[in-house]
């Protein structure tokens, strides 16, 4: 693979750790997106508890663990060349799946917090049928006030949103906007805010992953 250098594509070359299933065995695949600094290893960890067993998991890791430095609500120009990049690495990931013989909707994106902002928003500018999106306290990405606006369709995908209310990272309001956004493209979609809740995923985010993760990949787990 080539890239244009590391200024334009900082992520290109980062570790991908892979878990669960053998990749040439796979039924699905899960591409496991860490939050900001975080790894690879700690976001296996939250896909390994609502993974089915013939699934394989597939994490990338950003270069310096940060996928893009500003927060997501920042204006998008900021986070560059970084969010371009991150957006670039997890299609280059889904390209390479599908050259192996999995369809998109084979595939499920998964994130927590900056990984989650990426799962959605890579899935909202590449609308196609999903297995699954899974986004742990995340939200599209851009500026209070941001228009969105996508085309395609996510044809009935499975989207999970769930986040605290009062989460100081992810207004509920931009949830509540991604939800209608990716609802829009012809998802079906699950939302949930917690009250009182930390950054965190709790047990009912686990529980309604694990359902959607079955359901969608045919498996008992």
């Amino acid at each position: 693979m080539t890239h244009s250098g590391p200024d334009r594509h900082p992520h290109g070359d980062g570790r991908v750790l892979h878990a669960g299933a053998p990749l040439d065995e796979a039924t699905g695949i899960i591409i496991a997106l860490h939050g900001r600094g975080a790894g690879a290893e700690d976001i296996v960890g939250l896909a390994q508890e609502v993974a089915p067993s013939a699934v394989a998991i597939v994490a990338p890791e950003a270069a310096g663990n940060t996928w893009y430095p500003y927060r997501f609500l920042e204006p998008t120009e900021r986070n560059e060349p970084y969010l371009s990049s991150a957006l670039r690495r997890v299609g280059e990931l889904i390209d390479d799946v599908q050259s192996r013989g999995i369809p998109a909707q084979r595939i499920a994106l998964l994130g927590f917090s900056q990984g989650a902002c990426l799962a959605l928003e890579s899935a909202a500018r590449h609308p196609m049928r999903y297995a699954a999106v899974l986004a742990f306290s995340g939200g599209l990405i851009g500026p209070p006030g941001t228009v969105f606006n996508y085309e395609g369709s996510l044809d009935r995908t499975p989207v999970f949103i769930g986040s605290s209310d009062i989460d100081p990272h992810i207004p509920k309001e931009r949830v509540e906007e991604s939800a209608v956004a990716v609802r829009r493209l012809g998802a079906e979609v699950d939302a949930r805010l917690y009250p009182g809740m930390g950054h965190t995923v709790n047990r009912d985010e686990v529980q309604a992953a694990l359902a959607i993760l079955k359901k969608a990949f045919g498996a008992e787990g």
